[in-house]
């Protein structure tokens, strides 16, 4: 849909009429949108970092030319110049001042209506054939059997639709799942089903053994979901984006307190004992933890640990606790369920495609933009400011190309 508003504002721009239409399989469009952010649409983020996307250099490169900032990218000033507003919430969240995706997908029906873009729905397109000669149209084949043509062809469509639409000649990786709830392992999922819808805030580490000992591949600070099958939560989606069977989560329920600094969690452990049992004398485990920790999950902590809310906890027995609350390690076997992930890895192979344009080095014509592409991002409106930021690169430039070509 912002492609198809894109071309269609340059083709206005340039005083030429065009022809777009929006193919969509759905019978209406931007149904997807009002999933997102749950039903909320987390559109954007104001921090954007293009390095936290996977093929990072590509996407800088896109980006790069739109500007990253609120104050000066494409994203912002498209949505701001069409009506949208919005608001903000932690670590730079972007939501319609609403608070309903719906509006999102109103402001861009409106914005596609009023430059005439006109949405074919209930109508899916199966393949694509590139022209046979310099200037002929491409073929668009539909799953009714209809084949319709075009100058210019934007693929926007989400990763799983994308593998069906490769085209020879270029490259496609394969997919896989990201953005998801991980599995842990039998024995450790003993601990997160007792635990089983429980939220906590956390910083989480995922940690992966080499030769040359434990390596930290990533880490993220948010709320922690306990499921049956492991664990879930915003923290553990961006984790998943690079977790493999065998690593390992690293929890530390004391997300302010860093567990490598010598000396500090033990402090903090030792200070908090002294105040309790001045306060209430002899202490137990449960009595020490009471007030820092959940009591679910501190009895599920200790059990764990061989120990009993009831048994008595010493000045040392709680030092002793710091491994347990800041290095709780979780063994990762894999995603848990793949329809609950957000976007999917893979699709068009980057290299074959110009940043500048979003269009196939070896296919003039052919643009592919959004999760159809091999690029994806952390929780946090990333995946969806890249839908846009493309999306927008690819309807201006294959308007104007169309553009150079009748003239």
């Amino acid at each position: 849909m912002t492609a198809a508003i894109a071309a269609g504002e340059r083709a206005r721009e340039l005083g030429v009429p065009l022809a777009i239409t929006v193919f969509e399989r759905d019978d209406r469009v931007g149904r997807s949108i009002l999933a997102t952010g749950n039903g909320r649409c987390n559109f954007s983020n104001h921090n954007i970092k293009f390095f936290a996307y996977h093929n990072y250099e590509f996407v800088g490169q896109a980006i790069g030319r739109i500007g990253l900032a609120p104050d000066d990218d494409m994203v912002h000033s498209f949505f701001a110049r069409h009506g949208l507003a919005w608001r903000e919430e932690d670590d730079g969240r972007q939501y319609p001042q609403a608070n309903k995706a719906s509006v999102v997908v109103d402001v861009l029906r409106a914005s596609a209506a009023a430059v005439g873009v006109r949405e074919a729905c209930e109508r899916e397109v199966v393949a694509i054939d590139p022209p046979r000669d310099a200037g002929k149209p491409f073929t668009l084949r539909m799953a009714d059997g209809v084949l319709e043509r075009a100058d210019a062809v934007i693929v926007a469509c989400g990763g799983k639709a994308s593998a069906s639409l490769a085209t020879a000649g270029l490259a496609f990786v394969p997919l896989q799942p990201v953005l998801g709830p991980l599995r842990c392992s039998p024995e450790d999922a003993k601990l997160t089903r007792e635990l089983d819808n429980i939220r906590v805030r956390c910083a989480a580490s995922l940690v992966r053994e080499d030769d040359d000992g434990y390596a930290v591949i990533a880490q993220e600070r948010g709320e922690l979901m306990f499921r049956k099958y492991g664990v879930s939560g915003i923290c553990v989606y961006d984790l998943s984006r690079n977790a493999q069977p065998g690593d390992e989560i690293s929890v530390n329920f004391l997300p302010d307190l860093d567990p490598f600094e010598e000396g500090e969690v033990e402090g903090f452990l030792g200070e908090r004992w002294d105040a309790l049992s001045a306060q209430f004398g002899a202490l137990t485990y449960g009595d020490f933890l009471r007030g820092l920790l959940l009591p679910r999950v501190y009895e599920a902590l200790l059990k764990r640990a061989g120990l009993g809310v009831n048994d008595a906890c010493t000045r040392g027995d709680a030092v002793g606790l710091a491994s347990l609350l800041t290095l709780f390690h979780l063994k990762v076997e894999g995603i848990a369920d793949a329809d609950q992930c957000q976007v999917r890895r893979g699709g068009f192979d980057v290299e074959g495609f110009d940043p500048a344009t979003m269009q196939a080095r070896a296919i003039p014509g052919l643009h592919v933009v959004g999760e159809a592409l091999d690029v994806d991002g952390p929780c946090g409106g990333y995946n969806l400011h890249w839908a846009w930021s493309s999306g927008l690169i690819a309807g201006r430039s294959a308007a104007g190309a169309i553009m150079e070509m009748m003239h």
